[in-house]
């Protein structure tokens, strides 16, 4: 039986893909790249651009298992991991390796089905354009296209749960940079990428293949990139390059006009520099510390004064609404009472109606917000007779005059795990100008930590006249949940847990 075409070979032939790759010089890097990958031999061009990219001084014989690509945008990186997987389920015969009725996968996983599906669309396309591989297919969905030769290509967003159960032959994970990374996150990337090694190991030569272009210096990218660039004995393959030295279509002036508007945002995107203005504005040690497990809502008592800060939104898109409320203690202790979200779609009149009844609930006649679409969060509230202030701090400054008051653990904090993912996701940027800001991550959300720190701020300006006893808190904590069962149930804060372990 002959042996199947390598994948140059099938690049080169006019009946396989020849006709994807007419401009032969502006691949040059790529078949590179692909040659080191599957151990195929270099040129002395193609040694020098090796070294240039991975630090290395030779390639290992039988190329890698392993590829970790950073590479700037419009490099090729999505349309090269769609080439890589289809050449996989149609030339690899990987029936050797899989049981009667199990089917061979792989997966192409993103933040979301909108990314993955950009390879999803590559891996359509070489395969029914070319007549001899749409016979291969069996069945097509917007998910997967399944294959008569028990190989299925799949796409879904980046949950470790949906990768279990399956039997993996390669997993593509496309922009890893921008995945949750933080352990407070529901799917943080370290968690996928270990729950898909399990699924790839009884599989010989199952491939593991992650690109993005970079963004901080964290994450499961940024630890393959520090740990395995530049190390001649290293498993896998990290590939770093700047847009150009793997596209040469793309414009220098389109790069450099970039690097003149925002040289940071410029030199990640299309420099494949891990940007150093870029750092977590909290540690995660601090967020833990200012949780009280088990307590998830106060109820109202009498005699305290409560503030309350809306996070607005229109219903129809991606962002939720949001309410916070707050009180301070005679002892400084700011405490979060009650984090309300309301996630789309809704009716931003039956929400507005719905957290007006909450704040009158609390003895609040006024609440805060920020300044989202202008006058309608006004009049909707004045409609339920609670009058509605536009913040005169934008949501950055509220970050970061909490911050001292969470680091002095003069916060106590709600066991709610979506507000704390999403303190723990904020970023603090430094602009040219020297300014710092505080954000959540790009495809992150920040609607209940805005809401909750905007009503923290608002109580801790406040001088109180009664302070909540301990045995007053004590019997609104309940028994924490079996993720934290772990430490001793009651109103103990984190920060004196941690304290007392140390």
């Amino acid at each position: 039986m002959p042996s199947p075409p390598t994948i140059l070979d099938a690049i080169d032939s006019p009946a396989i893909w020849g006709g994807w790759f007419h401009r032969p010089q502006t691949w040059r890097p790529w078949r590179t790249f692909l040659s080191c990958l599957f151990g195929l031999p270099l040129d002395a061009a193609g040694m020098e651009l090796f070294r240039q990219c991975t630090g290395r001084t030779v390639p290992p014989p039988g190329g890698f298992l392993e590829a970790w690509l950073v590479c700037g945008r419009r490099a090729g990186k999505s349309f090269t991991l769609a080439l890589i997987a289809v050449y996989l389920a149609v030339f690899r015969d990987w029936r050797p390796y899989l049981s009667p009725g199990e089917i061979g996968t792989i997966k192409i996983i993103a933040t979301d089905r909108r990314q993955a599906r950009v390879i999803h669309r590559y891996c359509r396309a070489l395969l029914v354009k070319v007549p001899a591989f749409a016979q291969l297919v069996d069945r097509e969905t917007d998910d997967e296209i399944a294959l008569n030769n028990s190989i299925t290509l799949e796409i879904q967003t980046a949950s470790f749960r949906s990768v279990r159960g399956f039997t993996l032959i390669a997993a593509l994970l496309d922009e890893l940079a921008f995945w949750p990374h933080d352990e407070a996150s529901a799917n943080p990337d370290a968690e996928i990428i270990a729950a898909l090694r399990p699924a790839m190991a009884t599989i010989p030569g199952a491939m593991f293949l992650a690109a993005s272009s970079p963004y901080a210096r964290r994450g499961a990218l940024y630890d393959a990139y520090r740990r395995y660039h530049g190390q001649d004995d290293a498993p896998a393959l990290v590939w770093r390059a700047p847009t150009r030295t793997m596209n040469s279509t793309v414009p220098q002036r389109v790069i450099d006009d970039e690097l003149e508007r925002d040289p940071a945002k410029a030199s990640a995107e299309y420099m494949a520099e891990f940007r150093s203005d870029i750092e977590s504005f909290i540690s995660r040690e601090v967020a833990d510390a200012a949780v009280v497990l088990g307590r998830y809502e106060l109820p109202r008592v009498s005699g305290v004064t409560y503030r309350a800060f809306v996070d607005a939104s229109g219903g129809s898109g991606s962002d939720s609404m949001t309410l916070g409320i707050a009180h301070r203690n005679q002892d400084g202790t700011v405490v979060l009472d009650l984090i309300r979200e309301r996630r789309p779609p809704f009716s931003p009149e039956a929400v507005t109606n719905e957290f007006a009844g909450v704040v009158k609930g609390y003895g609040i006649t006024k609440c805060s917000g920020d300044r989202y679409a202008g006058e309608w969060p006004r009049e909707q509230f004045r409609k339920n007779g609670i009058s509605y202030e536009t913040s005169d701090k934008a949501k950055s400054d509220i970050y970061s005059e909490c911050l001292p008051l969470l680091n002095s653990g003069k916060i106590e904090l709600l066991d709610h795990p979506r507000l704390i993912t999403q303190l723990c996701g904020l970023e603090r940027k430094t602009a040219r100008s020297g300014r710092d800001s505080i954000d959540h991550a790009p495809g992150a959300h920040d609607d209940n930590i805005n809401a909750a720190a905007g009503s923290l701020l608002l109580a801790s300006h406040h001088v109180p006249t009664m302070i909540l006893k301990p045995d007053q808190l004590r019997k609104f904590t309940v028994q924490p949940r079996d993720r934290f069962s772990q430490y001793q149930p009651g109103a103990m804060s984190g920060r004196d847990r941690f304290a007392r372990s140390r």
